[in-house]
């Protein structure tokens, strides 16, 4: 007869599941109410425009998107926040949620993360509760913090004791997932291609990952300035499907 394949990760392949992957998968769910279906972070105006009208035309703005924003700023907090929050050091943790506030220069998008980052810190309230979460809702709610979705990951993954390459991956994953459902919407992209664009942006989220640990506070809020542009001309058009 011939052998039975196996997996690593134990014997038949059958591993242990981490305490942290379930809470962390249902934290970055796209489907987790944060209100990011409503924002489209600068996208709608590259659509009006017409530069962004097909599948790969977004997978395009999604690759800038994740590897420069996104990756300077959100991967990195994440990063530094789960660090600090490893260290006990939570002036350096609600440091980092200030700083991204105050990087974030676009009117519409710095409303819509202060909403979705409140939305999140409730859902990792229920997901994983823990003390640091209490002490940044305490932050938020007496405006020495503003609230931030990466924030609230990379708070609520320390308290879960997940590596941050894990939690990096999970909240670039998240993001990538609700913008290319608002592609689809938008554009409009078939599931078939949206699901597509998702896996093409799979190896930017890897390199992301790669590249957080060598990043450093110099790194800290570099963007491009096309995008961020595009987020402050969105609040100018004529007609709008998203808030941002």
């Amino acid at each position: 007869m011939p052998s039975t394949p196996t997996e690593p990760g134990g014997p038949g392949g059958w591993g242990s599941l981490p305490g942290w992957q379930l809470p962390l998968a249902q934290l970055c769910d796209s489907a987790a109410p944060t209100g990011a279906f409503s924002h489209s972070l600068g996208l709608e105006t590259y659509v009006v425009e017409g530069r962004v009208d097909d599948e790969h035309s977004f997978g395009d703005w999604l690759a800038a998107m994740l590897t420069g924003p996104l990756a300077t700023g959100d991967a990195l907090a994440v990063r530094l926040v789960a660090e600090a929050v490893r260290d006990r050091l939570p002036e350096r943790a609600w440091w980092v949620d200030r700083h991204l506030h105050a990087q974030t220069l676009p009117r519409q998008t710095r409303d819509a993360v202060v909403a979705m980052g409140a939305r999140m810190l409730a859902i990792a309230s229920i997901a994983c509760p823990s003390a640091w979460l209490d002490a940044y809702a305490a932050a938020v709610a007496s405006g020495r913090c503003h609230g931030h979705p990466a924030v609230a990951v990379g708070v609520a993954g320390a308290g879960l004791r997940a590596p941050s390459a894990a939690l990096v991956a999970a909240h670039l994953q998240g993001v990538a997932t609700t913008l290319t459902q608002n592609a689809v919407r938008l554009i409009p992209l078939g599931q078939n291609a949206g699901q597509r664009a998702l896996a093409a942006a799979r190896p930017h989220i890897e390199a992301v990952v790669e590249r957080v640990p060598n990043l450093s506070l110099d790194d800290f809020g570099a963007t491009l300035p096309g995008l961020e542009i595009a987020q402050m001309r969105h609040e100018r058009l004529r007609a709008r499907m998203y808030q941002s």
